[in-house]
């Protein structure tokens, strides 16, 4: 792979802080942070803040962004806000400015969706229910705009209108609307209130069906920023040929493609036969050493295989550590807090081989051309540093 896509080649000047030309000098470079979205489920801060466990924030802390710079927060509407009018505002954005504050981009997940409802909607008729989702996502993406500018719009739109374990006010409207204009409806709701979000939609479905419903969304003008592609692989590892097949699929839209809620399992592997995986319901599920071995391959071939492409804009992995959904064993930590042979895989891609460090030598105009995997990076000469934005080919001038 030459990852040319994900590299930049651009030529700095260096000046002094009086101007003066930086003449002849050797640079130190390196990079600080990826332009490529390397995410992580973001619940074991929730957890931590809301458990009020502090004992705990430093290790995870530390652990979490040496991997990643970019972390999932829930909004199920259903947890977020189990009492009509009493969101639980003040503990996300707690969260949520914590990432913030150490360089990660934070997503919202997910404004609308079927399951994890909120049971108090239930007494409102079709158009109530709707006004109130609508008014649902103006309150959050207005109330988290500049801390969460990225969010799951709306999730699962396939089987929405159709999904029949319970029923719910959010299938009820999309019965009543259809996939289309609900699709439509809370879009307009999230772009009107910050028109400079990146916009998801989201789905395990990928088959045809997501496909041409993608199509007709954007056909109906939804200003849908990025696709959102899960891969729950609870039942195994899909394989390099079925990911590639992914790609082809949802390639033809020339948008940004995010695998939003990827898992694979260092333990035993969910059976077959399961058909939705929330219904395998198991009092533990301990991790071993094959299954960790295995899962590091598995998990090096996915990244290498999606990294590779040039429209796939993030990866983010469900579970940090294991015995988050479905006490599964899918995290990059044990229950102990103790590194996996993914964690220890993945830093070496992230913060080496994926990664620029380089010393470089200015000419007599003070120019140098460098070349490295964009993101930012710091420059340092004679105790002095800088930073500098590389993710475009044009010249800039750095002072130091």
């Amino acid at each position: 792979m030459s990852l040319s896509h994900r590299k930049v080649k651009k030529e700095l000047v260096f000046k002094d802080a009086q101007g003066n030309l930086l003449a002849n000098k050797q640079i130190k470079v390196e990079q600080t942070s990826h332009s490529f979205l390397f995410g992580c489920g973001a619940f074991e801060f929730l957890r931590i803040f809301r458990e009020g466990k502090t004992d705990e924030v430093m290790d995870i802390t530390s652990k979490w962004l040496d991997l990643f710079n970019y972390g999932t927060l829930p909004f199920y509407w259903g947890r977020y806000e189990p009492e009509e009018g009493k969101p639980d505002q003040e503990t996300l954005m707690k969260t949520a400015m914590y990432l913030q504050d150490r360089g990660v981009r934070v997503k919202g997940h997910p404004l609308c969706w079927h399951t994890v409802c909120a049971d108090w909607l239930m007494k409102y008729d079709n158009a109530t229910i709707l006004k109130k989702q609508l008014d649902r996502i103006h309150r959050e993406v207005t109330n988290f705009k500049g801390v969460i500018d990225m969010w799951d719009v709306i999730n699962e739109v396939v089987i929405m209108p159709v999904f029949d374990k319970y029923d719910n006010a959010v299938t009820r409207i999309c019965n009543d609307r259809g996939r289309i204009a609900l699709v439509k409806d809370v879009f307009a709701a999230a772009h009107e209130s910050n028109p400079d979000a990146t916009l998801l939609i989201n789905d395990f479905n990928l088959s045809e069906s997501y496909r041409i419903l993608i199509d007709g969304l954007l056909n109906a003008g939804v200003p849908i920023g990025a696709i959102g592609i899960q891969t729950h692989q609870h039942q195994g590892y899909m394989g390099k040929e079925k990911v590639l097949d992914i790609l082809k699929r949802y390639e033809v839209f020339g948008l940004p493609l995010h695998f939003t809620e990827n898992t694979l399992i260092s333990g035993d592997i969910m059976p077959s036969y399961i058909v939705d995986l929330n219904d395998w319901q198991v009092d533990e599920w301990p991790t071993t050493p094959e299954g960790e071995e295995r899962q590091c391959r598995e998990i090096e071939e996915m990244y290498r295989t999606l990294f590779d492409h040039p429209l796939v804009e993030a990866i983010t992995t469900w579970d940090f550590r294991d015995g988050a959904w479905l006490k599964a064993p899918a995290g990059f930590l044990r229950l102990d807090n103790s590194t996996k042979p993914s964690y220890d895989m993945l830093k070496k891609l992230i913060r080496e081989e994926w990664s620029t460090k380089l010393d470089v030598m200015t000419d007599a105009e003070g120019r140098a051309v460098i070349e490295g995997f964009k993101g930012d990076y710091s420059v340092s000469v004679d105790g002095r540093t800088a930073t500098v934005n590389m993710t475009d080919n044009s010249s800039a001038t750095v002072r130091l």
